[in-house]
């Protein structure tokens, strides 16, 4: 898989180090009971499809990439900067 950094231009898939899906997660409050941290920490979803998701260029420039990609088939849609998304990544 290539991935086409809005810096560099495109790059093989080893440069970038994958964070997870580009949503906020709602974090339990501290004392929020064993249950709430388990779920929120263990089990998350996993659906097939096309994701937003949160890729860090650690082996380039550096930047946080929020890329738009198909989760079986691994096509990318899009990939932008988060510093220039409206609202952020999430």
């Amino acid at each position: 898989m290539r991935i086409d950094c809005p810096i560099c231009g495109e790059r093989e898939r080893r440069e970038f180090y994958y964070r997870g899906e580009a949503v906020a997660l709602d974090r339990p409050a501290p004392d929020a009971g064993e249950e709430a941290w388990e779920h929120y920490l263990h089990l998350r979803e996993n659906p097939a499809g096309e994701r937003r998701e949160l890729w860090h260029h650690d082996g380039g420039c550096g930047a946080w990439l929020v890329v738009t990609r198909h989760t079986t088939t691994h096509v990318i849609a899009e990939v932008e900067l988060a510093r220039d998304m409206k609202g952020g990544a999430a």
